[in-house]
């Protein structure tokens, strides 16, 4: 039992975070009052800096197949399919959030530590990662723009949300990597922990929403059933879809997984800034498929991560 809740902590600690903002919502208001989610976002990415080792990852700029498709694959592929296939299936503020999630760049730890289990090729990880994470600067509001203003008034303030993502996203890591020099023993002592705290902020980030968004969530009912089959169901197709260009770029095993897991994978802080910027009060729900999409890649991607490990 002890060890279940060992590895499953952060799955556990979700729901726990969901449930206890659902029926304590009034536990959210000094969170929001103080923006302490503000703040744990910047602290989380400007950890993200110092964690990331680019030396591995330099290697595998020689091949640029994989870093290219996986860009093309999480930032074009994955968002434009989304919106495609929930466009007839959902309600319009649902197809707003899965729209969000598919724009987002990839996790930053557990995309890696997933690898890592899988015995992938955890450089490529790293790669894909950084690769994915300075590119949806550029590409999320541009392709928001482009599939929510479609047949809707919804207009995006590009520009502005260029420049509010480059200040909290990109300015943190960029100076976490130039202060990583100068902490690198620290940094590998404490490497689980910085992995911690990220999961946390991201646990905080659930907790928050689901507290300010209580009673909407509660309105929503049966709609919520729906919108976990559908981004369950899409999960699975990108993993297959992300298989499959592994094997069309002809990579190796090691880089398969790499590729098939963290490319597969969608960061919650990056979709945060996002929906609570522009979206959170016209559409509260937004949010919803995030915290789903959240939880699904989480477990599905352990049991893939074991199978491809045992399969080795």
């Amino acid at each position: 039992m002890f060890s279940l809740l060992q590895k499953q902590w952060f799955l556990i600690a979700i729901a726990a975070a969901s449930f206890l903002g659902y029926i304590h919502p009034e536990w959210g208001t000094p969170i929001r009052d103080y923006d302490v989610i503000g703040f744990g976002v910047v602290l989380a990415f400007f950890v993200t800096g110092l964690s990331l080792e680019t030396r591995g990852v330099l290697r595998q700029i020689t091949s640029i197949r994989a870093p290219l498709a996986a860009v093309l694959s999480s930032l074009v592929l994955y968002p434009v399919l989304a919106w495609l296939i929930s466009l007839p299936l959902l309600p319009y503020e649902f197809v707003i959030g899965v729209c969000i999630i598919g724009t987002s760049p990839v996790t930053v730890s557990s995309g890696t530590i997933l690898t890592a289990i899988a015995r992938g090729n955890v450089p490529l990880s790293i790669l894909i990662c950084i690769s994915t994470s300075f590119l949806a600067i550029l590409t999320i509001p541009v392709i928001l723009n482009l599939l929510l203003s479609v047949g809707t008034d919804i207009e995006l303030p590009v520009l502005g949300m260029v420049i509010g993502l480059v200040l909290k996203v990109l300015f943190p890591i960029v100076i976490g990597q130039m202060f990583r020099p100068f902490f690198k023993a620290a940094i590998k002592r404490y490497e689980h922990q910085m992995s911690i705290f990220q999961s946390c902020i991201i646990i905080l980030i659930i907790f928050n929403v689901v507290s300010s968004s209580a009673e909407i969530i509660a309105k929503a009912g049966s709609a919520l059933i729906g919108i976990t089959l559908f981004i369950v169901c899409l999960h699975f197709l990108i993993l297959l879809l992300n298989y499959m260009i592994a094997g069309l770029i002809k990579l190796d095993r090691a880089s398969t997984i790499a590729f098939t897991i963290h490319t597969s994978q969608k960061t919650l802080t990056v979709s945060y800034i996002v929906w609570a910027g522009y979206f959170s009060a016209e559409y509260p729900m937004a949010f919803i498929p995030a915290i789903i999409c959240q939880l699904t890649q989480m477990t599905v991607g352990t049991f893939i991560a074991e199978f491809f490990k045992k399969s080795h």
